[in-house]
Parts: structure tokens; C-alpha cells; sequence
């Protein structure tokens, strides 16, 4: 080879191993990772000579260890991981729903960590139940003889249609067969169940009568459902769940009311109407009362059902319930969620949902000005403007009903819209906002209050260099 080979000027492995950079990885990742991403790194620079490319500056061995060091915290990376909720999308199920009150993320933490007595009776020492740990809880904030979870609402419908009604008949109106996230059909729910569907009414109007007309000796269950995701609206008439509970009781059959979102207060205090409540739902007569845990509670993902003892026994005697239960680490901030609940102020103070539902809209703007100003000292940012906006609930719960917020509305100036989200989105953390007339957007309300230095710093390395090369990290605050 002649002596002025540009291949030959390429640094050797070793001494790209012994670079500082480098050697800093060596206590989080195997060898054979980093050598791999070195042999990898050389090889592009290769590649750049055989096209011709100048390298400038590129080759050293300080500059390739330092894209060793990003290639390898690149692959190394977890696919789960934070994100900042700037869509003022409160309950965001591409983000996970509702994010725990701390007191149960620390409650999950420690279940994690340990042991605890998950199904041990500490005071005789002997075996118990699992749903001990969240059953007087629920019972005690709606009312129901018993309780018991599982792991959503979709198994809780299904476990109680199966427990209730397998080979019989359950009547619905039409208006209530509803389809939930992922495509999962109420239809298609009680065929898994075993029970046989049977609809009663039109899409708009259902009457007592219809349920009346559609009972017979096969009938095993009435079923209302609450349209959490939708609304039918104009010329329609429905059921009340009172008049359903008395036509099942002059027939002994069970009632069973899916109200979906699990709203254990009113949520008439935030401006919407219509949401159930669970506690309501039982003093009704509903034999049996199905809701989330991660949605209108703001606990974690769950199905509770709530209500009459020899119901709840005949569930949990099913053997599917054993699929469907919680995990230790689940049924432990569950648990604390539902005992935030009980002082129902520290509930709205503490619970996230509630706390984001419930900022007024004087201290949002107050944040959004906060923000835009902070915003103005990064260089790279044309425009930084505030604006009164909306907000939704999201997660399937009260889909017509929006609430007023605050957004900041910024423009890059390098860069267009959507390559700037692109970047915020692969940053660390990631940042989910919205676009709108060429500007990012930015919605404090589903913003925490600790997250704006962060937000800040995301956007920063946002508009200075590629996500992929971004190293920031959010700090424990």
C-alpha cells in the first residue's frame, strides 16, 4: 500500500477501546457491545473513503469514540421510556393512560423491591387472598358487598358474563354495543364469555318494554353498558338503570352496569356531565358494577367489579380469574390509589387525573407565560407565543366534552414543524406535542410542573442537533 492510504490513517480498535469516552462504558455494557459498535463505526468510515468522501476531522480516534458512545447508549436504549404529555391529552392511552399518584407509584416500587404479604394472613399466618388487599377499599368508597380485580375492564366483562351467564342470553340495547380501544367489540366480548348476545331496541331509542319482550327462560343476565367513548344525541330515549334493576328483580335476574371510565366521585365539579359514578351505580341495585382502574380513578391498569357477595365468590372460584389477576406490583398501587379516596380533597389534590382536570385557568395561563419566557432564550426559536386552547380527557372517557387550557406556540427556525417534532419525539426524554400552522404546540396542562426545565432542555438539544445524538436525561427531582 502506498504510505498516503487514506485507509491506513484510520485509527485501530485498541486505540479507539483505551479512549476515555470509551472506557466509560465499560461498567453498564458488555465488551463485546462496544467492540461490535467500533467495528461499526470504522466500517461507515470506510465506506466515506471508498465514495470519495473527506473525513474532516471525523477519524480521530477521540471523534469515532465519541460515536461509539452514542451508538451504543443508542442500542442499548429501553424501548420504554419517559415521554412529556404536551398534547393536552389527559388521559393519552398511546402514553399509558393515567400516570400514578405518587404514593402509589411508590407503593408499586416497593412491592417491586421485596416481599409482602400478598396472599398471607399476617395475623394467623396463613394463606389468604390477593384481592384482600384492595376488597374493604372498594367496598368501602362504593357501597357493594365485595369486590375483586383483574387486570381490565375487557376481562372483568368478560369473567362476570362468564360467571353470570355462560350458555344464556344477555340482553342489551343496541345503542350500548359499543367497541372500545384496539377494535374489541361488546359482541365480540360476550362470544370469549360463553354468553349469547341478545339486542333489544334501535341504535337511538331502546325501551323497558324491549327488555321486557326479549326475556325468556334462557335469559341469564340484563346488561347495560355506559358509551364512554361516544354519543348519541337528538331524538333519543334509553333506559334508566333503576327501572332495569326492577325489571331483573320481578324476574330474578341479575343486573349487571359497565360504566366504564370508573369514576368513584362526581365529575360534574370539572364541567361534565354524564359520567357514572360507582358508588351511584350501587345504590341503584346494580348486582354487579364494572369499571377501569387507569382511567376517571387514576389508578393503574385494572378491572373492578363491584357488588352483591355470592357473585363476586362465583367469579373468583372461576378459573380463568386466575389469567386475569393482578400482579403484586399492580394490586399495590391500586390499593394506595383507592385509599387516597378516602379523604376525597387529598384524593383531588393527589390523584394526577384529578389534580389535571382540576387546575384552574388562571394558574395555567400563569404557567404557559412561565414557559414561553423560558422558551424566548433559546436561540434557535423564530416565535414563542401563548394562547388560550382546548384540552380533552382522552382514554375513551368523555369524548364530547372538552375543557379550556393554555398552549405554547412555537416556531424553529432552522427547521420545519414536523422534523422539530420528530426530534422531540427521539429525544430523552421524549416529547409527544401538536402540530398547527407550522408551529409545535405545547399544552401545559398535561404538563407537570417539574418537567418544564426539562421540556426546555428537550427543546434546546431539539433544535441544536439530532435526537439520536442527544444525551440529555431527566434528573430525579
Amino acid at each position: 500500500m502506498r504510505a498516503d492510504n487514506p485507509f491506513r490513517r484510520l485509527p485501530a480498535v485498541n486505540d479507539i477501546l483505551d479512549a476515555v469516552t470509551v472506557q466509560d462504558l465499560t461498567s453498564r455494557h458488555d465488551h463485546k457491545l462496544i467492540v461490535a459498535a467500533v467495528r461499526a463505526e470504522l466500517d461507515d468510515l470506510r465506506q466515506r473513503i471508498q465514495r470519495g468522501e473527506s473525513l474532516d476531522g471525523t477519524g480521530d480516534a477521540e471523534a469515532v469514540a465519541r460515536r461509539v458512545a452514542s451508538r451504543v447508549e443508542r442500542e442499548t436504549r429501553p424501548n420504554l421510556r419517559t415521554v412529556v404529555n404536551a398534547t393536552g391529552i389527559v388521559l393519552h392511552t398511546n402514553l399509558g393512560r393515567s400516570p400514578l399518584a405518587e404514593e402509589a407509584a411508590r407503593a408499586a416500587y416497593e412491592a417491586a423491591r421485596g416481599y409482602l404479604n400478598l396472599e398471607l394472613d399476617l395475623e394467623t399466618g396463613k394463606r389468604s387472598s390477593r384481592q384482600s388487599a384492595v376488597r374493604d377499599w372498594i367496598c368501602r368508597l362504593t357501597g357493594a358487598e365485595s369486590a375483586t380485580a383483574v387486570n381490565n375492564n375487557a376481562a372483568a366483562t368478560v369473567i362476570v358474563l362468564r360467571a353470570l351467564a355462560m350458555g344464556k342470553e344477555v340482553v342489551i340495547s343496541r345503542g350500548q354495543l359499543i367497541e372500545i380501544g384496539g377494535s374489541f367489540r361488546i359482541p365480540d366480548i360476550m362470544a370469549v364469555s360463553g354468553a349469547i348476545l341478545r339486542e333489544v331496541g334501535t341504535t337511538n331509542i331502546t325501551r323497558l318494554a324491549d327488555y321486557e319482550r326479549a326475556l325468556g327462560p334462557n335469559t341469564g343476565a340484563l346488561l347495560q353498558v355506559h358509551s364512554s367513548n361516544y354519543r348519541i344525541s337528538g331524538f333519543t330515549k334509553s333506559v334508566a338503570l333503576a327501572d332495569l334493576v326492577a325489571l331483573g328483580k320481578q324476574h330474578g335476574l341479575p343486573v349487571i352496569d359497565d360504566i366504564g371510565s370508573g369514576a368513584l366521585l362526581d365529575f360534574a365539579r370539572f364541567g361534565f356531565e354524564g359520567e357514572p359514578v360507582a358508588r351511584s351505580s350501587i345504590a341503584a341495585g346494580a348486582d354487579l358494577v364494572l369499571f377501569s382502574g387507569d382511567k376517571l380513578l387514576g389508578g393503574p391498569q385494572a378491572g373492578i367489579i363491584a357488588g352483591r357477595k355470592e357473585w363476586i365468590q362465583k367469579i373468583e372460584k372461576d378459573p380463568l380469574t386466575r389469567a386475569f389477576r393482578l400482579d403484586k406490583m399492580t394490586l399495590a398501587a391500586l390499593e394506595a390509589t383507592l385509599r387516597l379516596y378516602l379523604n376525597e380533597e387529598r384524593a383531588l389534590g393527589e390523584v394526577p387525573v384529578l389534580r389535571m382536570l382540576g387546575t384552574p385557568l388562571a394558574e395555567l395561563r400563569q404557567r404557559a407565560e412561565q414557559l414561553a419566557e423560558r422558551l424566548r432564550t433559546l436561540p434557535g426559536l423564530a416565535s414563542v407565543t401563548t394562547a388560550e386552547d382546548v384540552a380533552y380527557v382522552g382514554g375513551g372517557s368523555l369524548p364530547d366534552q372538552s375543557m379550556k387550557s393554555w398552549v405554547v406556540e412555537v416556531e424553529a427556525k432552522a427547521i420545519g414543524d414536523e422534523e422539530f417534532a420528530r426530534r422531540l419525539r427521539l429525544g430523552n426524554p421524549a416529547v409527544m406535542a401538536r402540530l398547527r400552522g407550522g408551529k409545535v404546540v405545547f399544552d401545559v396542562r398535561t404538563i407537570f410542573e417539574h418537567q418544564q426545565s426539562i421540556l426546555i432542555e428537550a427543546v434546546r438539544c431539539a433544535l441544536e442537533k439530532s435526537a439520536e445524538q442527544g444525551s440529555f436525561r431527566e434528573k430525579e427531582r
